[in-house]
């Protein structure tokens, strides 16, 4: 096997793993409608609902992959649909003839962001017991849908006759789109950036599932965080929160930007810290009897997929987790030890191989640079290969990439690292140190040519990385 076959071989793998992960098809094989019955199917369990029961068909949703979502719930519900608006990012979209899409900023909201949520608490406010929500949500649902606290603790006020009170106002768009690239790049964890999220917002943390209460609400996930955490897919839009105000101020605490965010954001964290605002909806609440939350689709699912299409091109596959977490960097580094073990001693797996593990790790910035998580977990394992001079002596090739499509704020979704890599950038007098460094791992793999484009996925389930032993 020659590189330019190994590389070819890893985005077929890839290209595969995303397929098995499209929302639409997963949304056709889990909801049928048969005369009056609609019934759902998934791994937590199934749903049989008497359409009688209901006046209003409502679709609402937001996230990367909620488009194709919407289009299978058209092709199945078709007229029965009262109602439907979505949010994806932009260029995430799907030809729709009834829900109406709005696109919108991510991974930093815009005024799109605002818009989107406003209109989808306007559709839940009018929901009563008659009406039967179906809610799409896939990951990106928090930068797409974005309401400011309006219970911000700004300062004392004297009032009529003498007496004071506490003034409240809302957070700005500003101050959310401040306060989110701090957190992005601080390192936080997926679970940390979202408990901040919720407690700085009315439509996230189960707030929406207030507003919608007491309509019967059908939440179909697709799954982008580890472990399948419903509070913090899309931030946990229609569940229970098992986060709080102190929580999110431990975090600010934790990473050393409490001074970074803007000041009302931290004001407002100490605020609900103090009782003074009210915490999210907890489990127990009477609403969520009205909650039904089903995943239909995960990162386990696209790294089965991967093997499975690497077993039918020749390799013996393995599958190591679906569950990886940590700096993008030193996540690498693990992995390439083990894809080393794997070359020169044979454990694990025999050759040639495919070694896959899914996940979402971190970056934490300390450059100027451009690039995502991917790109710097391919530059980090690229580093652990230079002990190697040429690829007949080694023979390992590795792509990371996103299940979406964009790999952080990049047009790239991921990026691929070998030997060959290596030495087409001494031609080009290229350190791959010195970008790592800066966090430029996209001008690297830029300049190098070894960046995977795909385009928007209109899926999303976190990231795989695939290496190849020959």
């Amino acid at each position: 096997m020659d590189e330019k076959k190994a590389f070819h071989d890893l985005k077929t793998i890839f290209t595969r793993a995303v397929d098995s992960v499209n929302p639409e098809n997963l949304i056709r094989d889990r909801l049928n409608i048969n005369g009056d019955r609609l019934t759902i199917t998934s791994e937590g369990g199934n749903l049989d609902i008497d359409l009688r029961a209901y006046t209003r068909i409502v679709v609402i949703g937001a996230g990367k992959a909620t488009a194709r979502m919407a289009k299978a719930v058209e092709a199945i519900c078709g007229d029965r649909i009262t109602e439907g608006l979505i949010s994806v990012k932009y260029g995430h979209t799907e030809p729709l003839s009834i829900i109406e899409t709005i696109e919108a900023g991510h991974p930093v909201p815009d005024f799109n962001s605002l818009h989107a949520a406003a209109r989808i608490l306007e559709i839940a406010d009018r929901a009563d017991e008659q009406t039967l929500i179906l809610n799409l949500i896939s990951g990106g649902g928090s930068a797409l849908l974005a309401a400011p606290l309006n219970s911000v603790i700004e300062g004392v006020e004297v009032a009529p006759k003498g007496t004071s009170s506490l003034r409240s106002v809302a957070l700005t768009l500003e101050e959310l789109q401040e306060t989110t690239r701090v957190l992005l790049g601080s390192g936080a964890t997926i679970e940390e950036v979202n408990c901040i999220r919720k407690h700085l917002s009315t439509i996230k943390g189960g707030r929406l599932a207030e507003h919608a209460y007491p309509a019967l609400q059908i939440n179909l996930l697709l799954s982008d965080v580890i472990g399948d955490r419903l509070d913090t897919i899309a931030s946990g839009l229609s569940t229970h929160d098992n986060t709080t105000y102190n929580q999110a101020l431990a975090i600010l605490e934790k990473y050393g930007i409490k001074v970074a965010v803007p000041a009302r954001v931290a004001r407002t964290l100490e605020a609900g810290h103090l009782g003074l605002i009210p915490e999210t909806p907890k489990r127990g609440a009477a609403l969520f009897e009205r909650v039904n939350n089903l995943i239909i689709g995960n990162n386990l699912v696209a790294v089965r997929a991967a093997v499975g299409e690497a077993k039918h091109l020749g390799y013996s596959s393995i599958a190591l987790s679906s569950r990886v977490i940590g700096e993008a960097r030193e996540a690498a580094k693990v992995f390439a030890g083990i894809v080393k073990d794997v070359q020169r001693h044979g454990i694990l797996v025999g050759r040639p191989s495919c070694i896959v593990w899914g996940g979402e790790t971190t970056v934490t910035l300390q450059g100027p640079g451009k690039g995502g998580r991917n790109q710097e977990f391919a530059l980090s394992f690229l580093l652990e290969l230079q002990e190697y001079a040429v690829w007949d002596e080694q023979g390992i090739a590795l792509l990371a990439a996103s299940t979406d499509g964009n790999d952080g704020p990049t047009d790239a979704a991921g990026a691929f690292a070998s030997t060959g890599v290596l030495v087409k950038s001494a031609e080009l007098s290229l350190d791959p140190l010195d970008y790592l460094k800066n966090n430029d791992s996209y001008t690297f793999f830029d300049k190098t040519g070894f960046l995977l484009r795909t385009g928007p996925t209109n899926t999303n389930v976190c990231d795989l990385q695939i290496a190849l032993v020959a």
